[in-house]
């Protein structure tokens, strides 16, 4: 029985193959060299003939609050420095204001645009990796303030710098322009708002005085029916009163004439009338009990009545009369509810309206000069780079170089061991 003896590699035995190998290589150095040869010089050539690219930046930090006083003061908006670069930052990124930015400058992006393309078409390939925005945090960062880092790369003929310091003016002018048509329409709105408040104040005012001039000329109209009530009674009382006195005088009248009594006389000088008397008599009557009217006489009885059938009016008689006649002409006209009819400017009879005003001729006054301040300050400004950023021409040699060593060997290799498949060939 036969049994299968293993073979060990011996050190010796892999030292001699690898010096082989180094062998083999060394005789074939002529392909290793030309492949590297050949890599180096498509390296160098596309180092040589590519497009350079260049990057330049420039960063914006947030002004001082000092430099936003005047806006912030107007009382209706307000804007803090970080907030003012923070928008700032979102106009940088945003792709509407870029496009904005290259369709008011196409000759920027002229040096780029193929024949019949469009400014829009050029402008898509351009700000694919063009533009690269950075926020630099103080709190992650050796930066003691926040800020806003720019970047734009771009290929050789084209005007970066100016394009880099164009749009950072665009975009600032597009905020400032934001801001100022902000705060127009919060003015006014501000003054629509007050000028209704105005106008609503003015239309209760109106109300409120009609009604009080309708209040007064109420109670006036109620005062003068009660005062021609008043009169009417009166004047029915006091004629009542002399168609009763005529009444009375008409019996005494008749009383009298069977009496005889014709002139006026006492009821004891009636008694002694027949009686005569001698010397001169001075006669005293004392009697606590009224005396009859007949007893006026005929004469005098006849002639009140006759007055009384005659009279027109009783007014004169009754002193309460004229006092109710003075105070309906008092009402005829209420001097107050008159002056409130002629008022020409309520506004002046408004309670607020001088705080009104003062509002009103302040917000119509309000502007801000966005000329005067900067929502954001540029810290650095973009400058013309030193080198480009591509090609890399060192590192592209470099890589060129190693990686045709490398094919160069691994050709050798191969080539190797195809011919120790088939020794003929040697």
């Amino acid at each position: 029985m036969n049994i299968p003896v293993n073979t060990i590699n011996t050190p010796g035995h892999e030292v001699a193959e690898v010096k082989e190998l180094i062998g083999s290589l060394w005789s074939q150095r002529a392909i290793v060299l030309l492949f590297t040869a050949l890599t180096v010089t498509a390296a160098i050539s596309y180092a040589l003939l590519a497009t350079p690219e260049y990057e330049v930046e420039t960063f914006v930090r947030p002004v001082p609050l000092a430099d936003l006083d005047e806006l912030n003061e107007s009382g209706l908006y307000k804007i803090r420095p970080n907030d003012a670069l923070n928008n700032i930052g979102s106009s940088m990124q945003s792709y509407d204001v870029r496009l904005k930015f290259f369709q008011a400058n196409p000759q920027f992006l002229a040096p780029l645009q193929a024949p019949g393309q469009s400014i829009e078409s050029t402008f898509e390939k351009f700000n694919e990796k063009a533009f690269s925005l950075e926020k630099v945090d103080p709190k992650k960062s050796s930066s003691l303030t926040e800020a806003i880092g720019l970047s734009l790369r771009y290929p050789q003929g084209v005007d970066g710098v100016g394009i880099l310091k164009a749009f950072t003016e665009f975009v600032v002018k597009v905020e400032k322009e934001k801001v100022a048509a902000n705060l127009k329409t919060l003015i006014a709105n501000r003054i629509e708002n007050v000028e209704k408040k105005l106008e609503s104040k003015k239309s209760a005012y109106e109300a409120e005085k009609d009604s009080k001039i309708a209040n007064l000329l109420e109670k006036d109209k109620l005062k003068k029916q009660m005062l021609q009530d008043e009169l009417k009674a009166l004047r029915q009382q006091l004629q009542s009163r002399r168609q009763n006195r005529i009444k009375e005088l008409d019996e005494a009248i008749v009383i009298a004439k069977k009496l005889g009594i014709v002139k006026p006389t006492t009821p004891s000088a009636l008694g002694d009338g027949e009686q005569s008397h001698q010397g001169n008599m001075i006669r005293t009557e004392v009697n606590n009990q009224k005396i009859p009217l007949y007893f006026l006489g005929q004469a005098a009885l006849e002639a009140e009545r006759a007055t009384l059938v005659t009279r027109n009016s009783d007014d004169f008689t009754e002193p309460r009369i004229d006092e109710i006649q003075k105070e309906l002409n008092l009402l005829a006209t209420n001097r107050e509810a008159v002056l409130l009819k002629e008022r020409d400017h309520p506004e002046l009879f408004l309670k607020d309206f001088a705080d009104i005003r003062g509002e009103l001729t302040h917000l119509k006054q309000l502007s801000v000069n966005f000329d005067q301040f900067n929502l954001v300050q540029v810290d650095k400004d973009a400058t013309a780079p030193q080198a480009p950023v591509k090609p890399k021409k060192a590192l592209i040699v470099g890589f060129g170089l190693i990686f045709g060593f490398i094919l160069g060997v691994g050709v050798a290799i191969l080539r190797r061991a195809l011919l120790s498949m088939h020794p003929s060939r040697r």
